[in-house]
């Protein structure tokens, strides 16, 4: 897996399955938005923020807790 330290290439690995239309609206503005919170998440820690997916942990749903049978 790649480690990445870019937020538009961070930005890209995340929505990728959400296949979104690039050149809606509601796209561009949700790009522009994690954009934002990235860079200046970055800014605090002043150094680049790199990203390996391949340590996250698995997010288990419980959606029968949410209503969602």
């Amino acid at each position: 897996m790649n480690t990445y330290t870019r937020p538009d290439t961070i930005i890209d690995f995340c929505l990728a399955p959400l296949q979104l239309d690039p050149r809606s609206e509601a796209s561009r503005e949700t790009r522009r938005r994690l954009e934002h919170v990235l860079r200046t998440y970055q800014l605090k820690l002043a150094q680049p923020v790199a990203v390996d997916f391949s340590h996250m942990p698995t997010l288990t749903i419980n959606e029968a807790a949410h209503g969602y049978e």
